[in-house]
């Protein structure tokens, strides 16, 4: 059943300060309020958001619309108050599939190119992002596309995320973002079960990858994902042992040997500016 979309008024406020797991930010932006994806591990499902909704998570998106009048002066309001650091999708991907028909990311990213700011971080498990190359372009070196690829696997991917775009899509958008010359990373956030190659493709398909695990990625030490079931989810695939801080210490020390010095990443070092 496709998720059930509603339109919102323009928001009094775009910008929300960042802080805590997003320390070195200044501000997040979300364009979309929920999230079609609906992946089984999202830590926003704990959040008020995601938990004082009679809706389940992943049965609908609240599309804000956009008032450009007001933007443009919220915009130009925060710059004067110091420099703006921003993680473009916190709560929220951006390219989820309303974004099809509403463009409220292409909207946003058009109007911060007028006056862009000090950098964004574009966090999306999207191939969609690859429609915005020539707006994402005009940022140069002040963005980084930050894409989502947790498994090789398509029978982890259908298990754990089974409304994420496939993962072959994902590989091409990489694909497409290194040929643009547009400054991105694989985000292996949170690392799912995977092949034995899962670390020699990613080496060869970035030069930036930050990885991440349920129980220091979700902002509270794990204890958000553990109310959501991802130990029972992985007893049910079939790999409860994998369910683990270990798993990821591992993959992060396979794929740090087969990359350059200060390409590969952990957790929250990974995601900042």
């Amino acid at each position: 059943m496709a998720p059930r979309i509603q339109i919102r008024k323009a928001p009094q406020r775009w910008l929300t300060p960042a802080g805590g797991y997003l320390s070195g930010y200044s501000h997040t932006l979300n364009p979309y309020v929920g999230c079609a994806f609906g992946c089984s591990y999202c830590y926003v499902r704990e959040m008020p958001v995601g938990r004082f909704r009679e809706e389940a998570w992943g049965s609908w998106a609240d599309v804000k619309t956009v008032d450009e009048k007001r933007f443009r002066a919220e915009w130009k309001r925060e710059k004067t108050k110091g420099p703006l650091l921003l993680f473009f999708g916190s709560a929220t991907d951006p390219y989820q599939p309303a974004e099809i028909r509403h463009e409220v990311t292409r909207s946003l990213l058009r109007l911060m190119a007028e006056d862009p700011p000090e950098f964004v971080l574009l966090q999306t498990r999207s191939p969609l992002v690859v429609r915005d190359t020539e707006l994402i372009r005009l940022f140069g070196d002040r963005i980084r596309v930050s894409l989502t690829i947790e498994t090789d696997s398509e029978d982890a991917r259908k298990h754990f995320t089974p409304a994420a775009p496939p993962l072959q899509a994902r590989w091409h958008a990489a694909e497409q973002l290194s040929a643009a010359g547009i400054p991105y990373q694989l985000a292996v956030s949170p690392l799912l079960p995977h092949t034995p190659a899962f670390a020699e493709r990613l080496a060869a398909a970035a030069g930036r990858i930050v990885v991440d695990d349920f129980f220091r990625g979700d902002g509270s030490m794990g204890k958000r994902t553990e109310r959501l079931g991802l130990r029972a989810s992985y007893s049910a695939f079939g790999e409860p042992e994998l369910y683990a801080p270990e798993t990821a210490d591992r993959f992060y020390s396979r794929l740090a040997a087969l990359m350059p010095a200060g390409a590969v990443f952990f957790g929250q070092e990974g995601f900042r500016p």
